[in-house]
Order: structure tokens, then sequence, then C-alpha cells
């Protein structure tokens, strides 16, 4: 039986900016750039409670919250903040599996310090954060990574969640099937006819029947119904990615690029499709003239859903780099990365 932990960190860029700006603290407070495209690359919970989340165009997040305060995004004081935390992790065990700067599982079934509990370790984890950095997090606590991920937003922010193996048909009983990974939107419909809206109303159908409707994904609805997830934390996570570059026959400024972008992104889109993939990070990638080479990434908690979504990430990377306006390349290419399978969409017929 493993012990894994799952912690994520409360709100972290934004709870990074608020150590230095505490004025702040109680006021609905994004991180985001000025450029007029961009997009919310954290939120804090008084900016939540407005609706703002990351990801959101600030163009709508200011008719949501006209008074929204916007901090500029500073990645190189976040990496270093992310750095300490994974430090603090490395005391209690070596088998951790990044997720983004802020989120990371743990397998603790045996740790470092020989603490009698899983949930001992947690709590030590989550005081060291508190003293080295000044900032929250929360954690959840179970026997696989499933169950640790949806335990740890259980009582965010600064909180704890434990699910131990006795308490794991209970604790999934009553809960929505959004909380599952790969549910999104359509899947969520496609349940719902079914009359399906708890995994304790899927725990009623028989596994043919869940595969039946869903295809391949359906076996693994059967097993998160039953609190079952066999993957293992991956302590060197696989770096997959795909991604499209274009060279030009002459060097262009990164205006001059702006009509490249969409095939770039189309023809991306469309090898996750063909490969039945899903992806929760972008990354960007300009070469100079003189063949020097930029490059800025940017990971999600939830995969992209479309095409627009990662043109409105590609705007929020190339607004980050602050490239000179005079600045010419030589090549641009894009990418995604964290890529896991999709749930297969075409076929989840309801007959």
């Amino acid at each position: 039986m493993r012990k894994i932990i799952h912690i994520d960190m409360d709100a972290f860029y934004a709870s990074v900016e608020l150590l230095e700006r505490p004025e702040l603290k109680h006021l609905p407070v994004v991180i985001s750039s000025h450029h007029p495209r961009a997009v919310i690359a954290a939120a804090s919970y008084p900016a939540r409670a407005f609706g703002l989340r990351s990801a959101m165009s600030m163009s709508q997040a200011k008719k949501l919250c006209p008074q929204v305060v916007v901090i500029e995004p500073n990645f190189v004081k976040y990496q270093e903040v992310s750095a300490q935390i994974h430090e603090i992790f490395q005391q209690y065990t070596t088998i951790i599996e990044p997720l983004s700067l802020d989120e990371a599982y743990l397998d603790v079934t045996e740790n470092l310090k020989h603490l009698p509990s899983a949930t001992d370790v947690a709590m030590h984890i989550r005081e060291d954060i508190f003293q080295a950095t000044g900032i929250t997090a929360s954690a959840g606590v179970a026997p696989n990574k499933f169950l640790a991920k949806i335990a740890s937003d259980w009582n965010k922010p600064n909180g704890i969640c434990v699910v131990k193996p006795h308490q794991v048909h209970s604790f999934i009983q009553d809960l929505e099937l959004k909380k599952i990974p790969g549910v999104g939107k359509v899947t969520q419909e496609k349940l719902k006819a079914l009359q399906l809206n708890t995994l304790g109303d899927l725990q009623q159908i028989e596994e043919a029947v869940l595969i039946h409707h869903f295809g391949k994904y359906g076996k693994q609805l059967f097993l998160y119904a039953q609190g079952i997830d066999e993957r293992p934390v991956q302590s060197e996570r696989q770096r997959q990615q795909i991604s499209k570059e274009t060279t030009f026959d002459q060097d262009f400024t990164l205006l001059e690029c702006e009509s490249y972008w969409a095939n770039l992104i189309e023809r991306v889109w469309a090898n996750l499709t063909r490969k039945q993939l899903q992806a929760r990070g972008v990354t960007v990638k300009l070469k100079l003239k003189n063949f020097q080479v930029l490059q800025h990434s940017k990971s999600f908690k939830n995969p992209l859903k479309s095409e627009h979504e990662i043109q409105q990430v590609l705007q929020l990377l190339l607004s980050e780099m602050q490239v000179p306006s005079h600045y010419e390349f030589r090549l641009i290419g894009i990418g995604v990365y964290q890529l896991s399978e999709a749930e297969d969409e075409s076929q989840l017929s309801l007959w």
C-alpha cells in the first residue's frame, strides 16, 4: 500500500508577490502582464471570489472586477521559491514528481526522517515550507495519486486532508464526477445523460457498460470509481513534447512573425488530436539571426482544451519574454508538453 502526498501551494505566484506587498493581501490581485492580450497567470483568493482565475483574459477579468490589482510576473523569483520548496521535499523523500513550480506528488511510503505516518510527513513539510518561505501549502494524503490530488483541494487554502485506506469508499462516494482526471465538459454531459452524477453512481455501473459508452477511457472510469489508481510517483518524468517550427527565408521581427503562429498551433493541435493526447504545458522558441535561442514555457493544472487556449498562452509567454521590438528571428516554434492520454471523445456515444 503506497503512501502518497500531493502538495499544492496556495495561489503560489500571488502569494510570493504579496510577501513584499502585504497591504494588498485582502484585495483582488492577479499576476499578469499589461499586454493588451494578456491572460492571468495566477489569482489571489480575494480575486477568485470575483470569478477570476488563471488563463482568463485580462479584458474579461476587468469586466468581472474593475478594481482588480495587476502585478507583473517575475518568474525568476517564483523559480527561486520553488527551488526552496523542492529542497524541503528532498529532506523527506527521493521519490518526487514535480507537476509545476507549485505542485508535486511525493511517495512517502518510506520517509527519510522515519516519521510514523504520511500525515506527520505532510504536516512537517507544510510547516517547513511556511517557515522557509512565508507562504502556505495545502496537502492531500492518500493511498494513490488520484485520491491525494483530490484531497489536496479539499481544505484549501492552508489545509490538509487525509484519506486512509479504510476511508476510501466513503470519501469518494459523493464526489462529483468532474473531480475525475480527464472528465471534461463533454464527458460530464454524457455521464449526466446516463444519470451518473457522483462516483457512488458510477460504482453501480459494470465495466463493460462504461467501455461501451466511453471506449478505453471507460476502463479508467471504472477503476477510479473503485478508488483505484496504480500509477507510481515518477521521480524522473518522461519529457515528452509535441512541437512545430518554421524557418524563414529572411529574418523577421516578432511583429512580422505574428501571422505564422496560427499554422504552427493548428499543426500541433492536429498532432495531439491524432495521438489522442492532451497537454498541460506550452513552450515557445525563438531563434535570432545570430542563432541565439530564446525559450519560455508555462504549465497549468488543467489540460488545454483548444487551439484558442494555446494561442492565449502563447501571447502570455511572448509578453513575459519582453522581446525588444528590433530583434529579428530566423526561426519560431511552439510546442506542448506534460502530455497524457486524452479521453476518447469520438467514442462518447450514449447508444
